[in-house]
């Protein structure tokens, strides 16, 4: 039998007894999830000033992520400690954690720092990285916390104090809860942040949507290849769960260019319980992450938002790309789109590989490069489905976007047919950003279900009908919309007169009431 790893613990062999009575007798103190998230967005009013609203995920998450680590940590020591009958040693055993604390790199070590409380956080953190390299690599992100300017030692003895207001083990707080939090402040935070988020967010409406067309099961792998904070891929896994699959099954894979949005993404992931996933920082287009052999990964669900007509975005790779997803096509060097969806085509796996992705709506019509990779696409039959959503909904933009469906085996009434609808009028109008609601979802989901031509609302639409409009897929040449005729009896036309002129005169009186009142009458 191997022998078994000792790991260190923050604290000396009678400290870890003290440590475990403290746990031990301490009342489990459960949080809602409306504590969590008040409490969790209470530290982004310590940040106000020094750091920009739009970068308050890049000290936020981390800091959460270490405090819910560290007090797990506690958890799992504890529970290991009882299990070994009081036998310090074996509940060291590394085999008993999901994450490892070294020795002096706790949260309660970085909490008794008051001077360079940066350089012991930082430090912390780089050191709990390199005891967890397989799971939590640059975890932790590139955050400046030894950077004085921005961050005062009582800045920052505030801020960790306030994350020491609650217990965030497992006894306290469940991981799904812990994950539904974090998702509140992604979310909180692109509402602040509005127009940089867009690298990082996408509304969760628009992915509900996804995931419904595209039904991941259980036994299936789910990829996202500009996968941001990773909101796609728990989405696949929140569809497996409550459709009753078994989630721990279920693989996902995820790659991200930024690192700071990479590790919020693998965060993310984490503080929802789940274990079995892949999601590395790097450039999709330019160097995949994903490989069987010499080829590019297959994965039976692919889905993304990926950045809206991305200019730079590698087409000096793709003229002799090795892995050959420029299949129909070398796209623009100022446009990305298709680039994405090629490279998303790629990685469907064989026979039942379908995939959904969010494009700006001039992708369907742009002529030239994109027009002959657009026909190569439909000749091919790959595309299912072009849903055209409302306008603002997106963080970053105001113009609309679509959501396109491929599959590379269509089903029979799909077969030699595109289904278009038009749902640019589902959406709850908002004062800096409209919002789709889940009865928008739910709408959208039922015409995309029903598969049939409605008057103003969805056409399918043949191969055909498509080549006739030279492979334009312009939503408004398939789905014309209802004009409403507003109709006016001569009665109602009459009162509406009398009111106009009413109104009039009141203004008129008002008016010379106060030219009198300031002398010019």
């Amino acid at each position: 039998m191997p022998e078994k790893k000792i790991i260190q613990n923050n604290k000396s062999t009678g400290q870890n007894n003290s440590m475990a009575k403290e746990i031990s007798q301490a009342a489990p103190e459960k949080l809602s999830l409306s504590t969590l998230e008040n409490w969790l967005f209470g530290a982004a009013n310590i940040l106000r000033g020094p750091v920009d609203q739009a970068d308050y995920k890049t000290y936020i998450f981390p800091l959460l992520f270490f405090k819910r680590i560290c007090d797990v940590y506690d958890e799992e020591y504890q529970v290991a400690l009882e299990e070994s009958d009081g036998k310090i040693e074996e509940a060291l055993f590394r085999e008993n954690y999901h994450f490892v604390i070294p020795k002096g790199c706790h949260w309660k070590d970085v909490r008794q720092q008051t001077e360079n409380v940066g350089q012991a956080l930082s430090g912390a953190m780089r050191c709990i990285e390199k005891e967890n390299q397989e799971t939590l690599y640059e975890i932790f992100g590139d955050a400046q916390w030894t950077n004085k300017q921005l961050f005062s030692d009582k800045l920052l003895i505030d801020l960790i104090e306030h994350f020491s207001e609650h217990n965030l083990a497992n006894r306290n707080v469940e991981p799904d809860l812990a994950g539904q939090a974090y998702e509140y402040l992604i979310k909180k935070f692109a509402d602040l942040s509005n127009k940089k988020a867009g690298e990082f967010y996408t509304p969760r409406p628009v992915i509900r949507l996804m995931t419904l067309i595209l039904q991941p099961h259980d036994t299936e792998t789910v990829y996202d290849p500009a996968c941001g904070t990773g909101g796609m891929l728990l989405e696949a896994f929140n569809y497996v769960r409550i459709h009753g699959g078994d989630y721990r099954r279920l693989k996902l894979y995820g790659q991200e260019k930024n690192l700071t949005t990479s590790s919020i993404a693998r965060m993310n992931v984490i503080l929802h319980g789940l274990e079995d996933f892949k999601i590395i920082r790097g450039d999709t287009l330019r160097r995949p992450a994903f490989f069987e052999g010499d080829a590019i990964s297959r994965f039976d669900c692919v889905i993304a938002n990926p950045p809206f007509s991305l200019k730079n975005w590698g087409e000096d790779v793709w003229e002799n790309d090795p892995y050959g997803r420029n299949f129909a096509g070398m796209p623009p060097a100022s446009y990305g789109d298709y680039a994405w969806v090629q490279h998303m085509i790629a990685s469907m796996a064989k026979p039942h590989g379908r995939m959904a992705i969010v494009l700006p709506q001039g992708a369907l019509f742009r002529k030239g490069a994109e027009g002959k990779i657009r026909t190569k696409l439909l000749e091919s039959d790959l595309l299912e489905a072009v849903i055209g959503l409302g306008q603002n909904l997106f963080y970053g933009t105001t113009l609309a976007a679509c959501v396109c469906i491929f599959r590379l085996q269509k089903d029979k009434q799909h077969k030699g047919n595109v289904l278009f609808i038009d749902a640019s009028g589902m959406f709850k109008k908002g004062k800096n950003q409209n919002e789709l609601l889940p009865e928008h979802v739910d709408q959208i989901y039922s015409w995309y279900e029903a598969c049939e031509t409605q008057t103003g609302i969805s056409r399918v639409a043949t191969l055909d009908d498509i080549r006739s409009q030279d492979y334009n897929l312009n939503i408004s040449l398939y789905v014309e919309p209802v004009i409403v005729e507003d109709t006016m009896t001569v009665a109602e036309a009459l009162s509406d007169l009398k009111k106009a002129a009413a109104d009039c005169e009141t203004a008129e009186k008002r008016l010379k009431q106060l030219l009198s009142e300031s002398g010019v009458l």
